[in-house]
Formats: C-alpha cells, sequence, structure tokens
C-alpha cells in the first residue's frame, strides 16, 4: 500500500520543520533522485507553504549516472563542473538550507571499474571542497531523509514483490522516524531530549580515550583534547536549531588523528559510491591505517582509503546503544544514514570541526596540532553490535564502563 497524503506531509513537515527547520523567507535546495519526485513535490509544496523564499532541486538519476560512469572518458570523471559547484557554494554563502533526500542503490555500479569510480569521488570532493565546509562546520542548516525506491526497497527485502517491499520499507520509516506517531515534531522533541543528556554526560566527563572490545575489535582511541559530543539536534552559526539526520540515535565527538591504534572489524556493509563493502578489517597505528582487508568491495576499499592523506585517519567516534530502534529491526538497510543508527560506528575521513572547541576558527597547521583530521571524504562504517563493551579513560587514568554488551553501561541524570 503506498502511503497516504497525509502521512507524506506528516514526513515532509518533519524534515522541514525538525531537519532544516526552514525559516520564513529561507531558500531551500533539495539533493533528491527523480524517482522521489512525488515526495520531492509534498516537501516543496509545504516548504513554501511554511514561508521558503524558493525551492530548488538538484536532481540525479540512477540510470543516467550509471551510464556516464560506465561509457565517458576519463576526463569527464576527473573533473566536476564548476557551474554546478559555483551553484551550490552561491545557495550556502547566501544562508539557504539544504534537505538531502537519500535514497541510495547499493548495487548501482557492482560492474563499474572501481577506479573510474575513484576518480569521480576526488573530483568532486575537491570540486565541493567550500560547500562542504559549510555543511560540515554547521554554517547553515542541513538535514537528511530516506524515501524507499524500487532499488532500495527490493534490496532490504528482497523475497517480496516490488509493491510489497516499497510499502514494507514506508512502514518502516514511518515507524524509525517516528512519523507513525500522533505528533512527530513533539516525539522528535523528546527524543533531542534524550540525546542531549547523554551528550552532556560525555561532554562533562571529557574521557581520554575510549577502548573497544568485541568479536575482531581491539581498538584504543585517543579523544582530542577540549573535545564536544554531539547527538540528536544541533545548531547553525546563526543560531538556529535543526537536526541533520532523521533518524538519528548516537552522539558523537572527534578522535584525535594521530591517537588511534590496534584493530577494528566492521558488522554492517558499508555502501560507498554505488558499491558495497562488506566484512572488513582495519588495523590502526599512531592513528593511520596501516593494514586492511575485506571479504568483498577490498579494491572499492583500498580506493576509498587512498582517496587522500586523511582518508587513512578517523574523523568521527560514535556511540549508538544496541537496543536503537533501527537495530531492533533487524533489518540491513544498505543504507549509511540507517545503518549507522543500529550500531556504534566509526568514520573515516575528515572530522567536524564543531566538535572541538574553537574547531571552525583553526587554520590547517593548527587543526593538524589539535588532532583534527582533515579529508575530502568522510564515510561511517558500522562496527559495533551486542558484544561490544567500550570503556573511557578519564584525565587521572580511572577506567569506567561506557557500554556493556552494546547497551550503554551508565545511567543519564
Amino acid at each position: 500500500m503506498q502511503p497516504t497524503m497525509e502521512q507524506l506531509e506528516k514526513y515532509a513537515d518533519l524534515a522541514i520543520q525538525t531537519g532544516v527547520n526552514l525559516q520564513h523567507g529561507q531558500s531551500l535546495l533539495i539533493n533528491a533522485s527523480i524517482e522521489t519526485a512525488p515526495f520531492v513535490r509534498v516537501v516543496a509544496r509545504r516548504a513554501y507553504e511554511a514561508g521558503a523564499k524558493d525551492v530548488q532541486v538538484r536532481w540525479s538519476d540512477d540510470e543516467l549516472t550509471y551510464l556516464k560512469m560506465m561509457h565517458a572518458p576519463t576526463e569527464v570523471l576527473d573533473s566536476f563542473p564548476q557551474w554546478e559547484a559555483d551553484r551550490l557554494v552561491g545557495h550556502v554563502k547566501d544562508g539557504g538550507s539544504i534537505l538531502t533526500i537519500y535514497a541510495p542503490n547499493a548495487d548501482l555500479l557492482k560492474d563499474v571499474d572501481s577506479e573510474r569510480i575513484a576518480l569521480t569521488q576526488k573530483a568532486s570532493g575537491k570540486a565541493l571542497k567550500e560547500y562542504r565546509e559549510h555543511i560540515m562546520n554547521d554554517k547553515i542548516t542541513w538535514s537528511i531523509v530516506t524515501v524507499p525506491t524500487v532499488a532500495s526497497a527490493t534490496k532490504v527485502y528482497p523475497q517480496d514483490s516490488v509493491e510489497d517491499a516499497i510499502s514494507q520499507l514506508w512502514d518502516k520509516i514511518f515507524s524509525i522516524t517516528r512519523v507513525d506517531q500522533q505528533d512527530p515534531i513533539k516525539a522528535w522533541e523528546q527524543h533531542n531530549e534524550t540525546l542531549r543528556q547523554a551528550r552532556e554526560y560525555l561532554n562533562h566527563k571529557q574521557y581520554k580515550e575510549l577502548r573497544y572490545k568485541g568479536p575482531g575489535t581491539d581498538l584504543s582511541i585517543q579523544l582530542v583534547d577540549q573535545h564536544i559530543w554531539h547527538g540528536g539536534s544541533t545548531t547553525s552559526t546563526d543560531g538556529v536549531t535543526f537536526n541533520p539526520n532523521i533518524p538519528t540515535e548516537e552522539v558523537f565527538t572527534m578522535p584525535h588523528k594521530y591517537g588511534v591504534n590496534g584493530t577494528v572489524s566492521s558488522t554492517k556493509p558499508l555502501n560507498y559510491a554505488g558499491n558495497l563493502i562488506d566484512h572488513f578489517t582495519l588495523t590502526f597505528k599512531d592513528g593511520k591505517v596501516v593494514d586492511f582487508s575485506a571479504e568483498s568491495g577490498e579494491e572499492t576499499l583500498r580506493h576509498l582509503l587512498d582517496a587522500d592523506e586523511g582518508a587513512r585517519h578517523l574523523g568521527e567516534v560514535a556511540l549508538v546503544p544496541h537496543d536503537s530502534p533501527i537495530s531492533k529491526s533487524e533489518l540491513i538497510f544498505y543504507n549509511t544514514l540507517y545503518d549507522e543508527n543500529a550500531s556504534c560506528h566509526l568514520a573515516l575521513g575528515g572530522a567536524y570541526p564543531t566538535n572541538v572547541k574553537g574547531g571552525s576558527a583553526l587554520n590547517e597547521e593548527e587543526k593538524d596540532k589539535a588532532g583534527v583530521n582533515e579529508s575530502l571524504v568522510h564515510e561511517d562504517f558500522m562496527m559495533g553490535g551486542k558484544d561490544m563493551d567500550i570503556d573511557g579513560v578519564l584525565e587521572d587514568g580511572t577506567t569506567e564502563p561506557i557500554f556493556r554488551n552494546g547497551n550503554w553501561a551508565i545511567t543519564f541524570d
């Protein structure tokens, strides 16, 4: 059964009011696949009704993307249109908001040479650096939501008909994002308060190091001095509260670029650039990946790690309890927005400067000295589960349990 207009409007309102928190007279740019056009139109209408000055859409199309990646000459893949970069930078500089309707096809580029994919990723990363800096520094409000497509729904429910798969995925999305509740926006206010309590507890503790123990994982992660835990809602530099991710179950902060040692093993597949990387292991020494392996997608993983110097270092450490709603669904969504909220995770690549005190004002040399990693990529991968234990090490060397058996071992006041 297709969702009703009432359900779509509630979801659109959640994206507009809680996600990007669109202000009266503000412009909105939507990144979306053409397959999501019916929902995009609902979002645009509700955005205008909420006072949007202008709503523009940056469309993508999986079939055209595939054709380009398969057949375009390498000089095309190794470049990014300047006009498109200028458009995006111009939008964020004018204070516009960004909503991404994320609908990944995990198998889209499985037949494409990974070298060609790497060229495209590097080209877009360089061209969109300024645009992404506005997002990663919360200079604007931005958010990501998901809607089902044929490819995403049948990947999650491969035994069902297309119609049934799409219907089931809509139901799961509405449940996980709280759209099935009478007042989703109020429900998100309450959920954000729970995450606020967790991050404030951790900010007060200021652990110097986190130690992870789990199947295939024995890892120590030093945290930067004066690190800041975020999670749930956050605030833009203009003072507007927004939710970058819907859904979200995580609290996250910044690892020290040179302070990661040991081995970590993935617990869910990573969908990277239209390819799946699964059952992979990374070994760190002094913050850098010095060895890796993967049962599938190893070449894709290699290209991710070689994207630039910072891609072999961590930029984020996130805590997510195993009993989160997404984990309880017992589904793999092949969609990082959802899968990362079922499991503790780490991110290879660039750190969010807002995760350290004064981070947005640091220059490149100061960032490196403070342990802030910089990279053109930022890729979350899942490494938590029901057997994960995490300890926090305080300044005086005292060790305290944070997670036991995949869930919080502490109580928040």
